[in-house]
């Protein structure tokens, strides 16, 4: 471990971030940091680079594509200053009540 390990976003925290600024009716976080072991901006430790977020709520679906990045971009900016390197972001639309 280096001693920036403990400084590096994990899914758990980006999750509860998400949640408490976004509230989506669905959220998944994927660590997909050791499939870029090696790569540019990859940490040594295979974690806490990359990651994709799958998420989606009736009140994002009635925003752009832009709009929702620009949403959960602004949620995890200290995570990107913290070395998130790469953000992967898909918007899964969520049958509810008020849209079936």
């Amino acid at each position: 471990m280096t001693p920036d390990d403990d400084l590096l976003p994990t899914t758990e925290a980006i999750a509860q971030r998400l949640r408490e600024r976004l509230a989506p009716a669905f959220l998944e976080v994927l660590d997909e940091s050791a499939a870029h072991a090696g790569h540019v901006g990859a940490h040594p430790s295979g974690r806490g680079t990359h990651f994709r977020v799958r998420l989606g709520g009736d009140a994002m679906a009635r925003l752009t594509r832009v709009q929702r990045h620009r949403l959960v971009y602004d949620a995890l900016q200290d995570f990107l200053n913290q070395g998130l390197h790469a953000l992967a972001i898909e918007f899964v639309p969520v049958l509810t009540e008020s849209n079936t």
